[in-house]
């Protein structure tokens, strides 16, 4: 059986999308979805019960996408075992292509190609993911995808590391190149931020999050900083993105302004979310 564990924070918004999405038209017994919902006060937990015995649904009190990844632990005992933010949109196709991924000799853990929806976007928050999108680290990287599919060795792997806020790069780093796998043939839709404000409130968390995994004991090393020399890169291939590069310079500099202010207090727990984005 396919666990698919969903953490889900007042997502009423958007979970019926993505729960519509994964249940088969046709009932199937060999498909499990466990929503935890952490620290709600919308209708979140409504929206997920509305969808009958055929999903699963867990409360935790805090408001932590760590304690609901804790408690999916010891909730969940079937595997393959996929990872889902609500926010995105992912369908049982693609979950068939994860599951089928992970049966690879070799393979721990898999996840989507990343499809990003900006249509309707501000001509900056276009413009900064036209880069991001480029970036090495991000093309091939599982971690910004919202989905991470794991079988019961690569459980082991991530459930081992330390509650963290950046926990879908830390999943990702915790493997090495030859025990993941990029599935071309699964696609996740990520919704972009529909203000600017909002995309620095994405890329605060990232730059946060990133600080403390690197600063973290026990946590896998990092290599998701960008690098200069991959800008500088894309503005070679691409002259037509040098504009686009420096507006990307400075997102990544007002972020890492506010970041530093968020790690000088120690403060890894306030989780600045896109709002806009769940608006559908």
């Amino acid at each position: 059986m396919t666990t698919i564990v969903i953490p889900a924070h007042n997502e009423g918004r958007v979970i019926g999308r993505l729960l519509g999405q994964l249940i088969p038209a046709v009932p199937t017994a060999d498909l499990h979805i466990l929503v935890v919902a952490n620290g709600c006060t919308d209708d979140t937990i409504a929206v997920a019960a509305s969808f009958g015995s055929r999903v699963r649904v867990m409360s935790v009190p805090a408001a932590s996408k760590c304690d609901a990844l804790i408690a999916a632990y010891g909730a969940a005992v079937d595997f393959p075992r996929i990872y889902v933010d609500a926010d995105v949109e992912l369908r049982t196709a693609d979950i068939q292509a994860l599951t089928a991924a992970l049966r690879q000799p070799g393979i721990l853990t898999a996840a989507p190609e990343r499809v990003l929806t900006v249509t309707g976007r501000p001509w900056p928050v276009r413009w900064y993911y036209d880069v991001w999108s480029r970036l090495p680290e991000v093309r091939d990287g599982l971690w910004a995808r919202g989905v991470i599919a794991v079988n019961d060795a690569g459980q082991e792997r991530i459930a081992a590391l330390p509650a963290l806020m950046a926990d879908d790069l830390a999943f990702a780093l915790a493997f090495a190149p030859s025990e993941r796998r990029i599935v071309p043939d699964a696609r996740v839709i990520i919704h972009a931020p529909r203000t600017v404000a909002d995309l620095l409130r994405r890329r605060i968390r990232a730059v946060t999050g990133t600080v403390q995994l690197e600063r973290a004991a026990e946590a896998p090393a990092s290599t998701a900083r960008t690098r200069m020399c991959d800008l500088l890169a894309i503005a070679r291939a691409e002259p037509r993105m040098a504009p686009r590069v420096a507006l990307f310079l400075a997102i990544a500099l007002v972020a890492r302004t506010g970041a530093r202010r968020q790690v000088a207090r120690g403060d890894y727990s306030t989780w600045l979310r896109d709002e806009s984005s769940r608006m559908t």
